[in-house]
């Protein structure tokens, strides 16, 4: 059933894309550099840009580079990019809109639920601490975002965004303090989970 539901999202957006250029063929589209005010103060690189294509739609394509082998004693390197198609209730870059968002990750980090020293018992029956075990592997997400932008000036906008939805996770777990596996899968473990996926505050340029 979610699937369908995003399926038909991605399907709306498309189509009203489609008429929508058909229809603006003559009209100038804006173009907006944006980089993520949230997560650039702890060293993590978020940008993008936003191009119009239509009076109500966009496309917005970004980078999410978390760079940390280390952070505060945790496993934290993330890198993936996405591209979302959005609509605009009023006029596009203005006030409130909705967006079908697809991501792919790769990753070699701590699950936050992990930031503890609790004990995890692994599929071979041993013990080890919470804090010791990491995984590293992909991810495919489809989401539904949902967002407002603020007009600061003639040139420069706030969007406060955030994105939901299935992703679906390729993955190998090890235990730091060995080097070996916890997991017991021969190859990729897999889990699938409807979670939040994205979000923040981008701060974004126009560039025409």
């Amino acid at each position: 059933m979610k699937y369908k539901l995003f399926a038909g999202i991605l399907g709306f957006l498309a189509a009203g894309t489609i008429s929508a250029q058909e229809q603006e063929q003559g009209q100038d589209k804006s173009l907006y550099l944006k980089g993520n005010a949230l997560f650039a103060p702890i060293g993590i690189l978020n940008v993008g840009v936003e191009k119009q294509l239509s009076p109500k739609y966009t496309i917005q394509g970004d980078v999410f580079i978390s760079p940390w082998k280390s952070f505060a004693g945790h496993k934290l390197q993330f890198y993936s990019a996405s591209v979302e198609g959005r609509y605009y209730f009023k006029e596009a870059f203005k006030h409130w809109y909705i967006g079908a968002n697809l991501s792919m990750a790769y990753y070699n980090a701590q699950k936050w639920n992990y930031w503890n020293d609790g004990v995890f018992l692994t599929d071979d029956g041993d013990r080890v601490k919470n804090s010791d075990i990491y995984q590293k592997g992909y991810s495919v997400m489809l989401g539904v975002t949902g967002g407002y932008q603020f007009q600061l000036s003639d040139r420069w906008n706030l969007d406060i965004y955030a994105t939901v939805g299935t992703s679906q996770g390729f993955y190998k777990g090890y235990d730091s303090t060995t080097g070996k596996r916890y997991d017991g899968a021969e190859k990729f473990n897999k889990s699938g989970e409807i979670i939040p996926y994205r979000g923040g505050v981008m701060i974004s340029y126009k560039l025409k």
